[in-house]
């Protein structure tokens, strides 16, 4: 298992000798389930060329700030929101210099001025260029602007020197990458997520539901486990894939989620409850298939056990994370639940459609939250749902602890 599935890695390509292995570090990033897009320098396209960087990574090469057509669209703010890491292999003495300056007249400059995801730098270079002070002066600038260094390895360069500059082998890049998004901020933590829609059946056939996709659920779960922790997720009918390392129990209804909960929920740490669950079912199931028979038809419902507040009222219970969906008066709402229902936190979420006529919160890979807990609130921006659950994940993280 690798934590790179579905992750998203912008890897830069500068120029360096190094770079001849960037095809096949791109080949075995998408093995370990990442997807990558790849932009490349002036100089690192000395070295090898777009083309092949394109057909290895199955996506445009990005090369030009000064693209007419993707600048239209803020091409390099697109770029460096897509990503989950900036990946700098190989990087350069003189990459190394632009970024300590905050150079913004390049597209790698510009991009990682403006990314706000993790960056990570695989040196490259000459032993001597990588021991001068003005590097090492650089490098320790950018290790305490929290920007990872990756390497560099000992051996026999391209220049026939021996010495420390070596680029990292890809396989040893890869699971270097991989180490960056397993924080270890849950470890030895059990918990419980929520996820998806429930269906409450009006007949064999017929039910009412809702449009949760399930991802936001699956997408925290997901970051948990790179957190370190023990994760059982209870899914609503989804169309979505079990992510590596998490116990997941399939259900149907309100009823059957609750009922798994309950099991579940003993000697865990943290109950989040990302599901959208029905507030109401038919309060009479037909047994058999209702026909159409008059113009209208009516039913009677009932309300279903609130599964959030029935667990944050247990005697020993886990910290407790709820998630409010709403179409209007978001705070109001969200501070409601959060006193009624006892939750230690709430993440909440505008649903509806926005002017381009997409969806919001809902059917959407990208979503914004307003997570409120006792005295706090933090506001996370519109972004990838992935992204956003890592990020929701250690918030969470960081109130447990305390």
């Amino acid at each position: 298992m690798t934590s790179l599935t579905n992750k998203r890695i912008l890897l830069a390509v500068t120029g360096s000798i190094a770079a001849y292995k960037s095809a096949d570090l791109t080949r075995r990033l998408r093995e370990a389930g990442a997807q990558v897009r790849v932009l490349m320098t002036n100089g690192g396209q000395e070295f090898i060329t777009p083309m092949t960087l394109q057909a290895v990574s199955g996506n445009p090469v990005y090369t030009t700030l000064m693209d007419v057509e993707a600048e239209s669209g803020m091409g390099h703010i697109e770029l460096a929101r897509w990503a989950d890491l900036l990946l700098i292999a190989p990087a350069s003495a003189d990459c190394l210099a632009r970024l300590v300056q905050g150079r913004g007249d390049d597209l790698l400059g510009a991009v990682s001025l403006a990314c706000e995801a993790p960056t990570a730098v695989a040196p490259a270079m000459n032993q001597a260029m990588w021991a001068d002070a003005a590097t090492q002066s650089n490098v320790n600038t950018l290790v305490e602007r929290d920007i990872y260094l990756l390497g560099p390895a000992e051996g026999e360069q391209a220049c026939g020197e021996v010495g420390s500059g070596r680029m990292l082998e890809p396989t040893e890049l890869v699971t270097e990458c991989s180490r960056l998004f397993a924080t270890g901020s849950l470890a030895g933590k059990k918990v419980i997520i929520t996820a998806g829609p429930t269906r409450e059946a009006l007949d064999p056939m017929r039910f009412i539901s809702n449009r949760s996709s399930g991802r936001m659920g699956y997408a925290v779960a997901e970051a948990c486990v790179e957190a370190g922790a023990e994760v059982t997720l209870i899914s609503g009918p989804v169309c979505l894939q079990t992510p590596e390392r998490v116990t997941r129990v399939d259900v149907e209804s309100a009823a059957d989620m609750l009922e798994a909960v309950n099991e579940q929920i003993i000697n865990s740490d943290i109950f989040i409850a990302a599901a959208a669950v029905a507030d109401y079912r038919p309060l009479e199931v037909a047994a058999q298939k209702l026909k159409k028979q008059t113009q209208s038809l009516s039913f009677e419902l009932e309300q279903t056990t609130d599964i959030v507040a029935s667990v944050a009222q247990l005697k020993d219970a886990p910290f407790t994370v709820g998630f409010a969906a709403e179409t209007n008066d978001l705070e109001k709402h969200a501070l409601g639940k959060l006193q009624a229902k006892s939750l230690d936190m709430i993440a909440a979420n505008q649903i509806g459609q926005a002017e381009d006529g997409s969806a919001i919160g809902f059917e959407n890979e990208k979503n914004a939250l307003s997570v409120y807990w006792q005295g706090g609130k933090k506001e996370f921006s519109l972004m990838q749902k992935s992204k956003l659950a890592r990020q929701l994940v250690e918030l969470i993280a960081e109130r447990v602890a305390r």
